[in-house]
């Protein structure tokens, strides 16, 4: 584990410790966190304590095979049960439904766009994703992705990606794919969104639980890190990540299960679409539910209810069973 520190802008009575991943977008997610902070309690050090995950060590394997629990969080929560950080940053989609004990879901920062994007090698600046050609190779590390896209595009040819936004980039760059798929959010985060070519639309591809957002992790019973956190939280973004959340929870999916979503927040009503896809793509359940705000988590049970009846549990068997195998 490696220490950064920041630089308080006046004395600091105490230190809060915050931990992160070391990928560059992590840095970037957890240094914004460190400075909103910073702003509002000027009064404390916060300090940036950096480790590797195993989603992080582990690159020659697709996700889908490596599990799905914990791989970029693991570390991370050992170190907070064990004190060592007092509160982790995390991209949203990464985290659990199910957290270990002792830890909660302290914060959900306000949302960047959630959608996915579409990034082209150079000599298909002039398609989108409906004109590139027959066989055109598409990258994803996302089964999500994959099952949607080969449910509308089942003429294109699909290669798993691994590696940070950088990496990807340069194996697209370097004639690997003619196109690949990633998170509109990460590369704004970067100040590469000029390498968006096309946002995708959600009838397309339904985005993956708690994109585009920061969950912030900490101890449970911890109020006074809790009250810190507060300052952070975006409650139209929580309202809408809540039922995400509970869809996904409800049906127990993660990493390997091709499980996507959308929510519309108007006023005090949230509208929550959501997808279970078959790996090929041939099947897709799809529905949506309306409700009030304040039964984001019960929208979101409601939702994967009506799937599982729908067929989707089916679907999930399938794909258990396949894992298993």
């Amino acid at each position: 584990m490696t220490s950064t520190a920041s630089t308080p802008t006046a004395t600091p009575t105490r230190t809060i410790r915050i931990g992160s991943r070391k990928s560059q977008l992590a840095l970037v997610q957890t240094y914004w966190v460190r400075d909103e902070l910073q702003k509002h309690f000027p009064d404390i050090h916060f300090e940036v304590m950096t480790m590797d995950t195993q989603g992080d060590k582990v690159l020659d394997v697709s996700l889908s095979k490596i599990g799905d629990k914990g791989l970029f969080t693991q570390e991370l929560e050992n170190s907070m049960l064990n004190g060592e950080v007092d509160f982790a940053v995390h991209s949203l989609k990464d985290l659990p439904t199910r957290l270990p004990a002792g830890l909660m879901l302290g914060c959900i920062t306000e949302r960047e766009d959630p959608a996915d994007a579409l990034v082209v090698h150079a000599k298909h600046q002039d398609k989108t994703l409906a004109t590139l050609p027959k066989g055109a190779v598409i990258g994803t590390s996302s089964l999500r992705r994959l099952a949607q896209l080969r449910h509308h595009y089942p003429h294109f040819t699909f290669k798993d990606i691994r590696g940070n936004l950088n990496t990807r980039l340069r194996k697209l760059d370097d004639g690997e794919y003619d196109a690949i798929i990633l998170a509109v959010a990460g590369l704004q985060r970067l100040g590469m969104g000029d390498r968006v070519h096309e946002v995708l639309p959600a009838s397309v591809s339904l985005h993956a639980v708690g994109q585009g957002a920061l969950g912030i992790e900490c101890r449970e019973g911890d109020d006074d890190i809790l009250s810190i956190l507060k300052v952070l939280e975006h409650a139209p973004t929580a309202y809408r990540c809540l039922a995400e959340r509970a869809f996904l929870r409800e049906l127990e999916g993660g990493c390997q299960v091709p499980i996507g979503v959308n929510t519309v927040l108007e006023g005090e009503t949230l509208t929550l679409t959501g997808i279970v896809a078959s790996l090929d793509g041939q099947a897709l359940i799809k529905n949506q539910v309306s409700g009030a705000t304040q039964d984001a988590e019960t929208l979101g049970n409601t939702l994967a209810q009506q799937l599982r009846a729908e067929g989707a549990q089916a679907i999930l068997d399938e794909i258990n069973a396949t894992h298993r195998s």
